[in-house]
């Protein structure tokens, strides 16, 4: 199941699953200045790639949500 989408905005995301600001500093995707677009736009510009983004993402969310 995933928690996060692509289309969702990264400061949401940020703000529902803190830990998730690790995942975007380890694939170098600029959740600062880049926090108001989306996963995918921000992703994009910052060339990571997404499929494992969005995995890396999501299983931080999901551990996060376990706790």
């Amino acid at each position: 199941m995933s928690l996060i989408t692509e289309d969702m905005i990264i400061n949401d995301v940020v703000r529902l699953y803190p830990q998730t600001m690790k995942v975007f500093n380890d694939h170098k995707v600029d959740s600062c200045c880049g926090g108001a677009q989306s996963v995918k736009v921000t992703a994009a510009v910052s060339n990571a790639d997404m499929e494992a983004l969005m995995r890396d993402l999501n299983n931080a969310a999901q551990q996060g949500a376990a706790k």
